[in-house]
């Protein structure tokens, strides 16, 4: 299925840090993100999304910049998850705007 819209911000989310405000966006990974041309990858790879079978898909951005991490630091499909929700310039770079405590993915088992 293709990717739903974004989740609406809630009252409660009035209390939470932006990112931009905690994070020194001069930090490679944060010009990196700017740099990119998000909106261009995701009409390209909308097309890969099948909009009748499986479950709803995740975010191009936060695939294609998992994706980009996995690769970038070496990092396996389950390590990726674990450390991208500890670091807030992973969580930036993949879109979001304040910190995520899980990324609602399972991987892959040997036995699948």
């Amino acid at each position: 299925m293709k990717p739903g819209p974004r989740p609406k911000v809630s009252q409660l989310d009035l209390f939470q840090a932006q990112f931009e405000q905690l994070l020194n966006l001069n930090h490679p990974l944060c010009v990196l993100g700017k740099k990119i041309d998000w909106s261009l990858l995701e009409t390209t790879l909308a097309d890969c999304c099948c909009p009748d079978t499986g479950a709803p898909a995740k975010a191009i951005r936060l695939l294609v910049g998992l994706h980009y991490l996995k690769h970038a630091f070496d990092e396996s499909d389950e390590s990726i998850v674990e450390r991208w929700v500890e670091n807030p310039y992973w969580q930036y770079f993949c879109g979001f705007g304040r910190t995520a405590s899980v990324v609602r993915a399972t991987a892959c088992s040997a036995e699948d």
